[in-house]
């Protein structure tokens, strides 16, 4: 439902946006926040992205990707199966509005960093040089997208009995595998491999 699809968006914040680019497909992965009356999705492109350029009067596609994981027949009570995936994803359509008030702009930031940042962090956005903000955001284009219509969907293997469901859940909570473990190994084999190369220092 609408309530279940908005949770996902919030706790799923960083999409994909797609429309077209001088007659072609592109997408952009960027992280889009919506506002307090669920009309419309925030957020920014850096002003080298082309895509703000032809993008104003586009019905438009955010995707939001909740969690996914494979799911191994080898789990199930039976051999006569096969693999397959299980996934949470919302689908956002609308149109683009560029953000030409800078006041909207710096408050879509501002409420971005909020969202993101941890409670206890040392960062305050309002303890950064004034000047210094302004200039970055002379690198970005701010937007907003005024939302038309919300598609969700959730594959959570519900068309198998629930002694099957069980089962893939007890094999599932055996899995320590969290995204931010994840980025943390991938950034570390970037640097192995720079280091390597000697691309960085050590």
């Amino acid at each position: 439902n609408e309530s279940e699809a908005y949770d996902v968006i919030r706790e799923n914040g960083f999409a994909t946006l797609f429309s077209l680019h001088e007659g072609m497909p592109f997408a952009t992965h960027l992280p889009l926040l919506v506002n307090a009356d669920k009309s419309c999705l925030y957020g920014h492109f850096a002003l080298q992205n082309p895509q703000w350029k032809d993008i104003i009067g586009q019905s438009v596609l955010a995707v939001f990707h909740g969690p996914h994981c494979y799911i191994s027949p080898s789990w199930y009570e039976t051999n006569k199966a096969v693999p397959t995936w299980n996934y949470i994803t919302v689908h956002v359509y609308g149109e683009v509005e560029l953000l030409e008030d800078e006041k909207e702009l710096a408050d879509s930031m501002r409420d971005l960093v909020l969202k993101y940042e941890s409670t206890d962090s040392s960062y305050q956005l309002e303890d950064v040089d004034p000047a210094f903000l302004a200039g970055l955001n002379k690198g970005v284009r701010g937007f907003k997208i005024n939302i038309s219509k919300i598609e969700g969907k959730a594959k959570l293997s519900q068309n198998h009995s629930l002694l099957r469901q069980t089962l893939v859940m007890n094999q599932l909570n055996q899995i320590q595998n969290t995204d931010e473990q994840k980025i943390s190994r991938l950034m570390k084999s970037n640097i192995n491999r720079k280091q390597r190369e000697g691309l960085t220092d050590k």
